[in-house]
């Protein structure tokens, strides 16, 4: 089999990327099975600088919180700021901290400088303001909201005071409760305050939707954008929040879909300006049915983000995989011979491009074994995605930094 792979492997550059798709998509993927590796952010570096300048890619999107990203954006359009603070309030996860996201940023601005704003690279934060351990209070994106609609339209179309608004969400540690995400009961999201919330954040979306000709002229572009997406966020939060304090059995099925359609939402709210590069966790950006194990529950399923911007864009969609043969210092040695990161480990080089579709054809119905983890942190590639990936990026070692 290492012989037929042969013919189907390129260098990893933007060129090769691009002749495995039928046309140049407007939203593409490279996902990643684990994250911080700088191995592989410095393989994603490369990879979207070329896509930027030879292919036109006029957005870069992370798995990183929509609201911390109006930092980042603003930063690399500007340069107003400092870079230190930049990488620590601009991103969730605590993923400023990785030196590959730093390089990114400081290389995003670089790009800008002196660019008229039309051909400048915008960023963007596609995950909602979520961490493991929780969500966020809803504040900033509700009074962001209102605050937009106040300014703007008369005061008796608006459901509800900011001073309202403010009374209902209470204290924000009552939101971000970190025991709340094992235990229900710790959750606000179905108080009363919280259903109230919901119905007044559902009129100031559809406010903001039924005054749109009105807002669109009125507004600079920067600041209709940011109202769409404090509504987005709002409505997005407290339905997250709301399955948070559910006891039932569909709970972490529903917080799993809820935080992709979010990350979906703004995708696609970045796609309506121009052409998108995305990197998120493989799960995130797959077309199939997303699966993992956690806690009691032996198998979750849901449809990530990938699968839904796929249904709405088809061919416009494209998503290339990352996979990586070893992460020695997190105890991943070397791949079986029988899975797939075993197969490409075989061949010669350090990093592959593979037309992931042509390897499926090849492979046919001898489907490789699933490589196991001995990692929480590290997802190998699930060979049932193959025929569905345009590419695999393939990484041979990620070495420790």
């Amino acid at each position: 089999m290492a012989t037929g792979i042969q013919e189907i492997r390129y260098p990893v550059d933007s060129a090769a990327v691009m002749r495995l798709l039928p046309t140049r998509p407007r939203i593409l993927g490279l996902g990643e099975p684990t994250h911080g590796e700088e191995t592989l952010l410095a393989v994603r570096n490369e990879l979207f600088q070329q896509l930027v300048e030879q292919e036109g890619y006029r957005t870069i999107a992370l798995e990183s919180s929509c609201l911390a990203g109006l930092l980042v954006d603003d930063y690399v359009a500007t340069g107003e700021g400092d870079l230190d603070e930049v990488m620590t309030h601009g991103f969730s996860h605590e993923w400023g901290a990785f030196p590959g996201n730093r390089e990114l940023v400081r290389w995003m601005r670089g790009y800008n400088e002196g660019r008229p704003a039309s051909d400048r690279l915008r960023f963007a934060g596609i995950d909602g303001p979520l961490e493991i351990t929780g969500a966020a209070s809803p504040r900033e994106a509700l009074l962001g909201l209102h605050g937009y609609l106040a300014a703007r339209v008369d005061k008796d179309l608006l459901p509800c005071t900011g001073d309202v608004l403010e009374s209902l969400i209470g204290a924000d540690d009552r939101w971000t409760e970190p025991a709340a995400m094992m235990d229900p009961s710790r959750s606000v999201g179905q108080s009363a305050e919280a259903r109230e919330l919901r119905l007044l954040a559902g009129d100031l979306v559809a406010l903001l939707g039924a005054r749109a000709p009105q807002l669109v002229a009125e507004s600079s572009t920067t600041d209709w954008e940011r109202a769409r997406l404090y509504g987005r966020t709002a409505t997005g939060l407290l339905r997250y929040h709301f399955w948070m304090a559910d006891p039932g059995p569909g709970r972490m099925t529903w917080l799993l879909g809820v935080r992709d359609a979010m990350m979906a939402a703004n995708l696609l709210a970045a796609a309506e300006r121009g052409t998108v590069l995305v990197n998120a966790h493989n799960s995130h950006l797959q077309r199939g049915l997303s699966t993992m194990r956690m806690w009691d529950h032996p198998r979750l399923e849901w449809w990530g983000a990938g699968a839904l911007v796929d249904a709405e864009l088809g061919a416009q969609y494209a998503v290339v995989a990352t996979a990586v043969g070893t992460i020695r210092h997190q105890g991943v040695d070397t791949p079986p011979s029988d899975t797939v990161e075993g197969m490409l480990y075989a061949l010669p080089g350090d990093h592959h491009l593979v037309d992931a579709g042509r390897l499926a054809c090849a492979l046919g119905e001898a489907r490789p074994e699933a490589r196991v983890s001995p990692w929480f942190g590290y997802a190998p590639l699930d060979p049932a995605h193959l025929a569905r990936t345009d590419g695999i990026v393939f990484v041979k070692d990620a070495e420790q930094p």
